[in-house]
């Protein structure tokens, strides 16, 4: 809807210039633009990075200012489409800026669409043709173009289709396809029922689509329609006539502030419970509202208008680019401060080469025989940094770069503890990262025992004899092929190795699979993974299916314990909710082989009641979906009792 509104306010204003003079002035049309759009962003911009160090936790200081720079820079789209497609990406909570990629879009289009109007309008003069339709069908090829390529981004890569411009192109388009329609004035009832109608197409649209819908592609052709209807509703009628929505004084209002609104509404409502430390209650909601309201007007007050009119960049083209490149060097400036500053704290965290584990500490306190004063009390550290990550490799593991790829990059690694000795055990441990998120418990003990450890981990890929279709939501082709060849090749390789021990785990609860039964997800699940444990074993292995691990992300908020530092049974979650069956789990059991195991990992993060966020006074989680490293590391004891049970 906005890149509808948008295209056609632009094309609207670059018609009436090109209209009455033959020309556009494109240095003073991108000063004005400047004015108009700079200082308020630059604003947000500023107060939202200081803002960030100063309630954030450090370790999203860095990514932030990222997102900052990228912003200022108008390549937030382009900088999220890259990200996208970085499966440890995928749980990074949204920073202050995040919506700033689709201003990025529009300042990328407002840079072609000048340029393609002069050219058009140039060559209808040398063809002596209607300028108006010279400009109607270059922008209706840039359409059908865009859409074309939103409608194939959407089906082969949908993640980076969102963000890129050449699949939003089209959206701006069709608003300025609007802009160059004949002036006609429609009869009241007929300009209020396609009014209506877009509003009601619009309304279909939010509440009919998902997750699952693919996005842009075809059904973004939805609010696009609808949001012109409503321009052509709203514009086609009489003077004395007035939309019945848009010309109330709170809208027109809204309107004037949009702008402001849009910038200050999203840093707002990421930043607010950092500052109240808590998460935001319905009358905070309210709050967080009424103060993105109050400051979007000052801020059109203050900033906007006075930066438009102000005559020293107003008289000034030169000046106004000037003050553009400084106000760009000055965020900058701050922003890379803020990804030093970052950095440095994030490169002392180092996790200790040996875990001590201890009663009443993390998974210990559920011990019933250790009677610990307070389980589920404060945690030590509520920040999690890169000493907490789950994905942590020790010295003493060396990637693997030809055996095992994972979409062109090493997914493989070796870690030898043998110490030379003849005959090692040999231990595997493969899936995704809910599978990776056991490596630092499972490390600890090979390093003990002085196994020789294999790891191999796709990103959000299980590794089943079945079709993968997806990752919460359905992968594109390129991504379903990818993880198919690769869990196929870790078959094929664990059944030739033959090693002593597998352990194997995936987020199976929100994985798709489709062999084309039409069963349910859990049936289809537990038999692929019966089909590839039972080639494991008639090989000569032991199977672990690790599995029970509660969900974080899916039921509360991922800075639940840093909002609630000081009372964390704040995030407790029953269990019927946060560990609903998990398909590992019950591969094993429906296997019924003795060298099947399952470790149920529930017992250690939930009573019979709750399942919890700190547990024994650390903090259970890393991000929205893994475990914390610390915490995970104290789970070797109970790893090492099903290894003592099958070696």
């Amino acid at each position: 809807m906005f890149f509808v509104i948008s295209g056609y306010l632009i094309t609207a204003h670059l018609l009436k210039e090109i209209s009455s003079s033959g020309r556009i002035a494109l240095a003073p049309f991108y000063a004005r633009r400047a004015r108009r759009l700079l200082p308020a962003a630059f604003l947000v911009l500023a107060v939202s990075a200081a803002a960030s160090i100063a309630l954030l936790p450090y370790p999203r200081w860095a990514r932030t200012g990222a997102e900052v720079l990228a912003s200022a820079a108008y390549v937030e789209n382009w900088f999220l489409s890259g990200m996208s497609v970085n499966y440890s990406a995928l749980n990074d909570l949204a920073t202050p800026v995040q919506h700033y990629w689709s201003l990025s879009v529009e300042e990328q289009f407002y840079l072609l669409w000048p340029l393609l109007l002069i050219g058009s309008w140039w060559l209808s003069s040398r063809l002596s043709s209607n300028p108006r339709r010279a400009a109607g069908v270059t922008l209706g090829v840039l359409v059908v173009v865009s859409l074309g390529l939103s409608v194939h981004a959407t089906a082969l890569a949908p993640n980076q289709a969102y963000f890129v411009t050449h699949a939003r192109a089209w959206e701006f388009g069709i608003g300025g396809l609007v802009a160059l329609l004949p002036a006609a004035r429609l009869s009241r009832p007929v300009a209020e029922v396609l009014s209506l109608s877009g509003f009601a197409t619009i309304a279909f649209a939010v509440v009919t689509f998902d997750s699952l819908t693919p996005f842009p592609g075809w059904t973004a052709l939805l609010p696009v329609m609808g949001s012109a209807a409503v321009i052509i509703g709203g514009t086609g009628r009489t003077r004395l006539l007035h939309t019945p929505v848009t010309s109330t004084r709170p809208v027109q209002w809204l309107g004037d502030i949009s702008y402001s609104l849009y910038l200050w509404h999203w840093p707002l409502m990421v930043l607010t419970p950092f500052l109240l430390s808590g998460t935001l209650t319905t009358w905070m909601k309210l709050g967080v509202l009424a103060t993105a309201l109050i400051v979007s007007d000052l801020t059109r007050r203050l900033v906007e208008k006075p930066g438009q009119r102000w005559p020293m960049l107003r008289d000034s083209t030169r000046r106004t680019f000037l003050a553009m490149v400084l106000a760009m060097l000055l965020v900058a400036a701050l922003t890379v401060s803020m990804i030093i500053a970052g950095k440095v704290r994030t490169d002392a965290d180092i996790p200790p080469k040996t875990m001590t584990i201890e009663a009443c500490t993390g998974p210990q306190a559920l011990d019933a025989a250790s009677s610990c004063d307070d389980p589920f009390g404060p945690a030590r550290e509520s920040v999690m940094g890169p000493v907490n990550a789950y994905f942590y490799t020790p010295p003493g593991c060396v990637g693997v770069p030809d055996l095992l790829r994972f979409g062109g990059t090493t997914a493989t690694v070796r870690c030898d503890f043998s110490a030379g000795r003849e005959s090692p055990t040999e231990v595997w441990l493969v899936g995704d990262s809910h599978a990776e998120q056991f490596k630092g418990p499972i490390i600890d003990i090979a390093r003990k025992q002085g196994w020789v450890l294999t790891t191999s981990f796709g990103g959000g890929c299980p590794v089943i004899d079945a079709p993968f279709e997806g990752f919460r939501t359905q992968a594109s082709p390129a991504d379903k092929e990818r993880c198919r060849t690769w869990s196929r090749a870790v078959q094929d390789a664990i059944a030739l190795a033959a090693p002593d021990l597998v352990f194997t785990s995936s987020a199976a609860r929100v994985q798709m699979l489709d062999d084309g039964t039409g069963r349910t997800q859990s049936a289809q699940f537990t038999d692929g993974l019966e089909r590839t444990w039972r080639r494991w074993i008639s090989a000569g292995s032991t199977v672990v299916a690790l599995g029970g691990v509660p969900f974080n992300g899916e039921v509360r908020s991922p800075d639940c314990v840093v909002l609630n530092r000081e009372a964390p049974r704040a995030c407790a979650v029953p269990v019927e909710v946060a560990n609903p069956p998990d398909p590992y789990l019950a591969a094993a059991v429906e296997l019924a082989d003795s060298r099947a195991i399952a470790f149920d990992a529930s017992p250690y993060f939930c009573d019979q009641e709750q399942c919890f966020a700190v547990v024994g006074g650390i903090a259970v989680y890393y991000d929205a979906d893994h475990l914390n490293l610390d915490y995970a590391r104290r789970l070797a004891p109970e790893l090492m009792a099903v290894v003592e049970r099958v070696l």
